[in-house]
């Protein structure tokens, strides 16, 4: 079965829509271990609402934190210190998509960063969205992945931007799952849409 750990090259870049599309996709279980604020409407609450399918299983946070910022800081106003080692993947016989917080050097303690919960049979999904600088960011991060011996993918986020989308190909050779554009919403006949035209390239991961 697949694990696919969903990361982006900054925050709000879409890292949860992409989520609820791929395990739409793939029927997947989803999985977020670490939540940094927004409790009462988590990133697993959001996915839970935009999946339609009656297979995938939303499996609960190992860390859920009060406050919506780095998690190691987030860890320290709550009082605790997040063990990358006490951060277990749920049992399940389906594949599971698993969404970090973040991006992938955003740390988790003193130590750890969320790279540190990416584990060597993990497949990398990385979510890139245009902005000025959005290159620099996404080849630093897809890069460090190959480098650690990831097997990586990309997804853009937003609008179409070609020279963008074109040189970041062309310079790290991922493969290339789709772009999720600007939508007026994201409902479940949204995400199913994305995920029906991404199926084939995430069933070949």
């Amino acid at each position: 079965m697949k694990r696919i750990f969903v990361t982006g090259i900054s925050t709000e870049v879409g890292k949860t829509i992409a989520s609820a599309i791929i395990a739409e996709a793939l029927e997947a279980d989803y999985w977020k271990p670490i939540q940094a604020g927004e409790l009462d409407n988590t990133d697993s609450h959001k996915v839970a609402r935009l999946i339609s399918n009656n297979k995938s299983k939303i499996h609960p946070c190992n860390c859920e934190l009060k406050t919506p910022m780095s998690p190691h800081a987030a860890a320290a106003i709550d009082g605790i210190t997040i063990a990358v080692n006490k951060i277990f993947e749920p049992k399940t016989d389906n594949h599971l998509v698993i969404e970090g917080a973040g991006g992938l050097l955003v740390p988790l303690n003193d130590s750890d960063t969320v790279l540190d919960l990416i584990l060597p049979n993990y497949k990398v999904v990385v979510v890139s969205r245009h902005y000025l600088g959005s290159i620099n960011h996404t080849l630093l991060t897809v890069n460090w992945l190959l480098l650690k011996g990831y097997d990586v993918s990309i997804i853009f986020s937003g609008d179409e931007h070609p020279t963008t989308e074109s040189i970041i190909l062309k310079k790290t050779g991922v493969k290339y799952i789709g772009r999720i554009n600007e939508e007026k919403t994201f409902d479940q006949a949204v995400v199913k849409k994305y995920a029906d035209m991404f199926r084939p390239t995430l069933e070949s991961l």
